[in-house]
């Protein structure tokens, strides 16, 4: 007997009697002669009160037979998955999709599965991956099943699979990365067998394709407890199969050169940088420069002749290896770059003092930064994690006044917009030139003024481009 009382039992038929669409779909079913069960993730979330507009069902009738039981009655139908049994429908504002029972099976060797039809819910649930997503509401009936025991587990917050860990993870070892995610959107914890499954068969993930892997790690990177995610990934070797520079970060500490762990500190600047997302919700650049922002330490990594530890240029190596690893995961090159920006750029505060920088300086800082700048401002005061209280707050002064700084001169100027005083066409018409090479150093020539003076008025933006037109020869 589940520990978790009826009232919670009846969520799922409370939700679908206020949502009669799902009862009237599972009408045209039954009267077609077919099963139709509200499945797998969409019962968990609507036993945990968090069921959204997506909602999944799986049933005994083949594809085809599917689209003839909702042509006509659904708004929009779409066919993208129907290879692998799915039928996708959008009606009164919910996206639906609704599954074939299936029976998948894998050779282990290929990285996709082989998709054959099952006969039975007991079949379907089988197959799927953990107990809390292998539950079902039938419609229009309302009758709950739970071979597994997912309400159980869900009761005890405890991810586990339907069949022996080993048999599910062989079948996809994508599991093992999915389990890690679960664990870090629903706050749950792995069971043990589950836990030893994953460290031994770590190294099956390298029979999966880069996209799903980037797929999965993505939602676990902007779930509720991404560290406990991250943790589990490092911790049963996971990590070392696509990401190893975060597994890398656990350097050995030299008993003669004591640093801080850059791997529980790199945890922490996470964290940091989620408390400052604010009310956008999850921002996966953010996180992801945050979790990769040291990467280029063990590399970089020196002992001075008076025992002192350096990483110095660590944010160029971390750059170059951020690139590099996005690339392998096939994340978009628009995100990479994103990425990879902030990793390169968060040690350039570390240059400003106590104010020496120059109004240029505070240009270049801005004009680097770009779109990024936002961005920017919250990695670095996430990377403050010293327990030196005093040290801390000098940090949060200093940042403060670049901040303010910042704010100063961009009300002076449009600094999210720094452009040369004169235009191409301008510099064209002045040096009687076509368009060509001369043109564009020229134009890169006056940012450079631009950013070290600020505005100049025309004649003085004139003079200088006559100057170092003199200078290059080419009046």
């Amino acid at each position: 007997m589940s520990v978790l009382n009826s009232a919670q039992q009846k969520a799922v038929a409370e939700l679908l009697r206020v949502s009669p669409l799902a009862d009237e779909l599972g009408r045209r079913f039954t009267a077609a002669g077919h099963e139709l069960h509200l499945v797998g993730g969409s019962v968990r979330d609507a036993l945990l009160g968090n069921l959204g507009d997506d909602l999944d069902f799986c049933t005994d009738a083949r594809p085809e037979q599917t689209l003839d039981v909702v042509k006509g009655w659904a708004d929009a139908i779409w066919e993208t998955g129907r290879e692998f049994g799915t039928i996708g429908i959008q009606k009164n504002g919910l996206r639906i999709e609704i599954t074939t029972f299936r029976a998948e099976a894998y050779d282990g060797v290929t990285r996709n599965p082989v998709v054959s039809y099952g006969d039975s819910l007991l079949e379907d649930l089988s197959r799927r991956d953990f107990t809390i997503n292998a539950m079902a509401v039938s419609l229009p009936g309302h009758e709950f099943t739970d071979p597994f025991g997912g309400l159980e587990d869900l009761s005890r917050r405890v991810i586990r699979t339907p069949s022996a860990p080993q048999i599910s993870f062989g079948d996809d070892p994508l599991r093992m990365l999915r389990a890690a995610r679960f664990a870090a959107k629903l706050r749950f914890t792995v069971d043990e067998p589950v836990l030893a499954a994953m460290r031994d068969m770590a190294a099956d993930l390298d029979r999966i394709t880069a996209e799903r892997i980037r797929d999965e790690f993505t939602k676990l990177m902007v779930s509720a407890d991404p560290i406990g995610g991250l943790r589990l990934l490092v911790d049963t070797g996971l990590a070392d199969r696509f990401l190893p520079e975060v597994s890398g970060l656990k350097l050995e500490i030299d008993e003669h050169a004591q640093h801080k762990d850059v791997y529980e500190h790199t945890l922490i600047v996470v964290m940091n940088a989620m408390r400052l997302e604010g009310d956008d919700g999850p921002d996966f650049v953010l996180r992801m420069a945050a979790l990769m922002h040291d990467v280029g330490k063990p590399a970089t990594k020196a002992v001075g002749r008076d025992g002192r530890v350096s990483f110095h240029h660590h944010e160029v190596v971390g750059a170059r290896l951020t690139k590099q690893r996005m690339k392998a995961m096939k994340y978009p090159k628009d995100v990479t770059a994103e990425v990879v920006g902030l990793v390169a750029l968060h040690l350039r505060f570390y240059g400003y003092g106590r104010g020496e920088w120059t109004d240029s300086a505070v240009r270049r800082y801005v004009a680097d930064a770009g779109p990024l700048l936002s961005r920017l401002h919250k990695l670095t005061r996430s990377d403050v994690t010293t327990r030196n209280r005093r040290k801390a707050s000098a940090l949060a002064a200093d940042y403060d006044a670049l901040e303010e700084r910042i704010a100063r001169i961009a009300a002076e100027e449009d600094l999210a917009k720094v452009r040369p005083d004169l235009d191409g066409n301008a510099i064209m018409e002045l040096l009687g030139v076509p368009p060509g090479p001369i043109v564009g150093q020229a134009w890169r020539f006056l940012k450079e003024l631009r950013l070290d003076r600020g505005p100049l008025d025309r004649d003085e933006a004139e003079a200088e481009l006559f100057k170092w037109a003199r200078e290059q020869g080419h009046v």
